[in-house]
């Protein structure tokens, strides 16, 4: 969890689940899992039964049967009516009863209480009219209440599993075995014997079983169940790669990195669980609606029968109005209104690789007015491929510079160190061992070589250090990292770094939405400007050292800008948490960011702005619903009370269910045009 997403958390009170709460913590995830499956079982086979109990409530009801044109009466119908309401009030109202008791003992009067004063009233009224009070009962419609608040939680509940469910899914398929590779020999053994180093053997097409590094071998590896993108993705020596990815055409040596709780698969898992728990500020809105509603609802009642009887008409009558107003101001729309859009949301993100860990981030993106990407890996391809080597010392050569540069970058993970290493081995040099290497944050690395201290380092280094260097390419807009011996420079090694095709149209289409974007690199200036300048960006910012960037991100905040930041998760950790939303952008099986509101398991640009976009959509469909389900009670409940009695009209408790119905409906349908949404 992200420490902004723990600090925005509020585990619901599942009023969705009977007010049990949802197990939560390293071990709650099977017991969650069973828990929340035998929660929508339970549901169903309340609605099924009392379904089935409804259909003679239905009969026997008198305003049914005016409706339809018929009568069926018996000695005693009127009771088998009641008892056959009373089984749906106790059996089929259970739950919400619960839920109603647990938020009134927490003094968390919400969506549970509402539902559950509405069915206690109606089902009380109804027994008394039973036995002697004036009046139409309300049997039916506390039946028909109780039987489309089941289904609705059941589809609800329902719907919030199949975020994961598919995750799920995959785990279960995972292979149950691999090839181990032990004394020379390769044996087969179960996955769960498998230790972080061992190396296993991945043949062509099978699907790979853990997370580890490529040893040995190159493939096209099917990763499109795991992170949304549809090419196979080519793997080769030192490449990560996924449990649960498919192996292409090429036989695979991995080095298991990580297994079980710790692997991609798992977190990925837990992470939409974790979304799903989260309660956002709209849902936290809604919840405080059904709050307010409660108070309307008791409130409204008794003033209806307070004016009626005022007015001189009939306890009776007054007590009727009283009991339509309670029992129609319950919402059931109001409950799915947040809640299904958030279920769809989440398992269209996660089915695109936009692993959500704080939903008010994610609906906050309609508030961002400047975005931050980090260059490399982003917006660019992050190869570095080596350009050029400027040999600065007569009595060195390109191949020696590249030999003592490659033995200080073996020991790195940083893109040019992977670009330098895997160009030294291409020119089939020989590396060098090291000793005392060390990292130096945002500057560059150094370590000893044969007795000699060998720095490779960046201009920010340089200018530190005022140490000046002669180079004859001064004009080149790529990355260049100075080779430095015993803090002298011997050479200067260029590296190109080439614009993702996708970058343009996702600078584009945030522009078109009235998003300012900025770069923001360590890079020098000129590689900043070229970049931004193609990409056709608002700005940049250069030589910018990680301990910086959280600066960056503050200035733009104390101008008013609500600030987004790209980065990787790591090294940008300061300036992610610091951002309004923080997005940790391709970290491959990294994804337990922490300071990261979302993480974008591709490098693919134009996923950052589909992502702010669909965050806007995702807000604005949850404000439809939640107006379409005010708006039923906006018009309902004054009907009910009967502020239209002298002109001849007041609202039925049968209209009012038949209102409720359709609102419902109309909120569920908006909610599933989320689906159709593409950026």
């Amino acid at each position: 969890m992200s420490i902004k997403g723990k600090q925005n958390q509020d585990h619901s009170n599942v009023e969705h689940s009977g007010g049990e709460n949802h197990p939560n913590g390293k071990d709650s995830g099977k017991e969650n899992h069973d828990h929340h499956s035998h929660m929508i079982s339970d549901f169903w086979n309340r609605f099924i039964i009392c379904s089935v109990v409804t259909i003679p409530v239905l009969i026997l009801s008198k305003m049914i049967q005016g409706w339809l044109g018929f009568e069926f009466s018996f000695p005693g119908d009127q009771y088998v009516l009641a008892v056959l309401s009373t089984f749906i009030f106790v059996y089929g109202g259970y739950p919400f009863l619960k839920g109603l008791v647990e938020e009134i003992t927490d003094k968390g009067m919400g969506m549970m209480t509402l539902i559950g004063v509405a069915i206690t009233v109606a089902w009380a009224y109804s027994a008394a009219v039973t036995f002697g009070l004036e009046g139409m009962d309300f049997y039916w419609e506390m039946a028909t209440l109780i039987d489309i608040m089941l289904i609705g939680h059941y589809f609800e509940m329902k719907s919030v599993k199949g975020a994961s469910r598919s995750l799920e899914l995959l785990v279960k398929m995972m292979p149950s075995t691999a090839h181990i590779i032990r004394n020379g020999s390769t044996e087969e053994v179960k996955v769960s014997e498998l230790e972080e180093g061992d190396l296993i053997k991945v043949k062509p097409g099978e699907k790979i079983p853990v997370d580890g590094v490529i040893t040995e071998g190159e493939s096209q590896v099917d990763e499109s169940m795991l992170t949304g993108e549809s090419k196979p993705v080519n793997k080769k020596e030192e490449d990560k790669v996924i449990g649960g990815s498919i192996n292409g055409n090429g036989s695979l040596t991995i080095e298991v990195v990580s297994i079980g709780e710790d692997s991609y698969l798992s977190k990925m898992v837990k992470l939409v669980e974790d979304a799903q728990e989260t309660k956002s500020k709209t849902q936290n809105f809604a919840d405080r609606a059904a709050k307010i509603l409660t108070f309307v609802a008791l409130g409204g009642g008794i003033l209806t029968l307070s004016i009626w009887l005022m007015l001189g008409f009939s306890f009776v009558f007054a007590l009727e109005r009283m009991v339509t107003v309670m029992v129609i101001s319950c919402p059931h729309a109001l409950g799915l209104a947040v809640p299904l859009v958030v279920a769809i949301s989440t398992t269209m993100s996660a089915q695109k690789g936009l692993l959500i860990q704080n939903r008010t981030a994610f609906e906050n993106a309609r508030l961002i007015t400047t975005i931050i990407f980090d260059k490399t890996g982003t917006l660019t391809v992050g190869s570095h491929e080596l350009e050029e080597v400027e040999v600065l010392d007569e009595n060195m050569d390109e191949n020696e510079i590249l030999r003592l540069a490659s033995g200080i970058e073996q020991h790195s993970d940083h893109f040019i160190a992977n670009g330098l290493v895997e160009k030294v081995k291409e020119l089939d040099i020989k590396i060098p061992k090291s000793e005392d290497f060390n990292y130096l944050p945002g500057k560059g690395v150094e370590g000893v070589i044969e007795g000699q201290s060998v720095k490779v380092v960046g201009p920010n280094y340089l200018k530190e250090h005022d140490i000046s260097v002669e180079s004859d390419n001064n004009d080149f807009a790529g990355t260049k990292v100075y080779v430095l011996v015993e803090g002298s420079a011997v050479g200067v090694i260029s590296f190109t770094d080439r614009i993702r095709d996708e970058s343009a149209d996702a600078i584009r289409e945030l522009k078109e939405a009235g998003i300012k974007n900025l770069l923001l690199t360590g890079d020098n200036e000129k590689v900043a400007k070229v970049v931004s300048e193609k990409l056709k960006m608002d700005g940049y910012f250069a030589n910018v050292l990680p301990d910086e960037k959280q600066d960056k991100v503050k200035e733009l905040q104390e101008k008013g800008e609500f600030v987004a930041m790209t980065g990787d998760g790591v090294n940008d950790a300061p300036a992610l948490a610091q951002a309004n939303v923080g997005i940790a952008v391709g970290s491959g099986t990294d994804v337990a960011a922490e300071t990261a509101d979302i993480i974008l398991v591709n490098s693919n640009p134009k996923d950052i702005s589909h992502l702010i976009l669909f965050g806007k959509a995702t807000y604005h469909k949850m404000l439809q619903n939640l107006w379409w389900a005010a708006g039923y009670n906006i018009v309902a409940i004054p009907l009910a009370a009967g502020v239209l009695y002298n002109w001849g009209f007041m609202l039925s408790p049968a209209m009012g269910a038949v209102l409720m119905s359709l609102s419902t409906i109309i909120v569920a349908v908006n909610a599933k045009l989320l689906k159709s949404y593409e950026p």
